[in-house]
């Protein structure tokens, strides 16, 4: 099979981007090696990557799916697939369910370890509980002592057979935590603060991947916020900013507790995705991290709000000083709200932080491999619609949409958009 233009071959692996994707949809790239398990294939992001890894290649998939026995992981594994796919039966003869668990001694693979550590050649570690309101030491029960474990079965694989090409570990840009200024992929620990036991959780982790660099060959991806794919909308996670954009679309917002030039990096999934297999698949990526990050196209927080204003019909909040709001504003407003709208505010209580920050993150390794292969970020301008779009046909989560039928659904979008008059930007 001819690769695709622009296409590029590491390691033996062809990487498409999804605008490639889109040309030769359907293709199965050939491949020789091994195995990949792939843990939180169940998640957002993971869901992407599997979605790529049975599109694009032709290897031999092992998820690793939270369940009690054989069965409840198929059935979980072949919801994800119907979801993913609008014919899972052509890709499902090359993954396969392992029942695990990320809390539980040696993953609670069972007799299934040993045959793991000898098919598997390449890890992709996504699983992790993004919630941040946890308790630390509920966070760090999955986040830490979680990829603790999967470093464990790593050491066990590289011991085995060929050996282990890659571990990727899937960590987060946030790991910053409240520092401000500019954030190198070089750096980690700087004596920053946390504004949650998620980002503290995600920090410990990759300390702990760090320390196995001597013995095994990682590389940390750390991506900013994520949000539904660039052409679709596709989502199965409507966290961070969806829950504000929601709420502002429901009148709950007529001020909010930030700065007009704060710094929000949003990211789409499709552009995560495929950035992870690629830094996976580059022998320059290994032992190293990674910003997949808006980076220069990042948004602000001003901005955020002159297009949920233009989209929702509604006059852009007042933005306050946070200390002023958290002390005074939010009180009051949560006294004289309805229930329905008091719900709403407590809910967004816990990103209130990321409204304030005065934080950037310097991707300039990461675009080094990943320009070349047409694998860049895209302004949320460029894609902010298509997202309210999705989010409004789900009903914010309410109703799931499968990213199968999304692409319908933004297929039928897109054609509209280029039948109207071209809008100006929003700046």
């Amino acid at each position: 099979m001819r690769t695709p233009a622009a296409a590029v071959t590491v390691s033996g692996t062809v990487i498409l981007t999804s605008r490639q994707m889109s040309r030769a949809a359907g293709a199965i790239v050939p491949r020789t090696g091994d195995a990949v398990l792939l843990t939180g294939a169940t998640g957002f992001v993971g869901m992407a990557v599997l979605a790529r890894l049975l599109e694009r290649t032709d290897r031999e998939v092992v998820v690793l799916v939270r369940a009690g026995f054989g069965s409840q992981a198929d059935a979980r594994l072949d919801a994800v697939l119907g979801s993913v796919f609008d014919a899972p039966e052509r890709h499902r003869g090359r993954v396969t369910a392992v029942c695990g668990d990320l809390t539980a001694p040696g993953l609670g693979l069972g007799a299934a370890r040993e045959r793991i550590a000898e098919e598997v050649r390449e890890i992709v570690h996504a699983a992790a509980s993004v919630a941040f309101d946890l308790p630390l030491a509920e966070s760090r029960s999955i986040n830490v002592e979680g990829t603790r474990r999967v470093l464990e079965l790593a050491e066990d694989c590289a011991a085995r057979g060929e050996g282990l090409r890659r571990v990727t570990y899937v960590s987060t840009a946030y790991v910053a935590g409240d520092r401000r200024g500019r954030a190198e992929e070089t750096e980690l620990d700087v004596g920053q603060g946390f504004h949650n036991a998620y980002e503290q959780s995600k920090l410990e982790a990759e300390r702990l991947v760090w320390s196995r660099r001597e013995r095994l060959p990682v590389t940390v991806v750390r991506p900013s916020i994520v949000v539904g794919e660039r052409g679709t909308g596709w989502t199965t996670s409507f966290n961070v900013v969806y829950g504000p954009l929601r709420a502002f679309a429901n009148g709950t917002y007529p001020v909010l507790p930030g700065r007009r030039d704060a710094v929000l990096d949003i990211v789409t999934v499709d552009h995560v995705a495929d950035a992870i297999l690629a830094l996976a698949a580059s022998p320059a990526a290994a032992g190293k991290t990674f910003h997949v990050v808006g980076g220069e196209h990042a948004t602000t927080l001003g901005e955020l709000a002159r297009l949920a204003a233009r989209r929702f019909d509604r006059r852009a909040p007042r933005l306050i000083p946070p200390r002023i709001y958290r002390s005074a504003l939010h009180p009051l407003m949560l006294r004289r709200a309805d229930p329905d709208t008091r719900r709403r505010l407590v809910r967004s209580e816990i990103y209130f932080p990321y409204f304030s920050l005065d934080l950037r993150f310097n991707d300039h390794r990461a675009r080094e491999l990943l320009d070349p292969l047409g694998i860049r970020a895209t302004p949320l301008r460029e894609y902010f619609d298509t997202m309210i779009d999705f989010a409004e046909a789900a009903h914010w989560g309410r109703t799931p949409i499968g990213r199968a039928r999304a692409g319908a659904l933004g297929q039928r979008t897109t054609t509209a958009l280029s039948n109207a008059p071209t809008a100006e930007p929003v700046t």
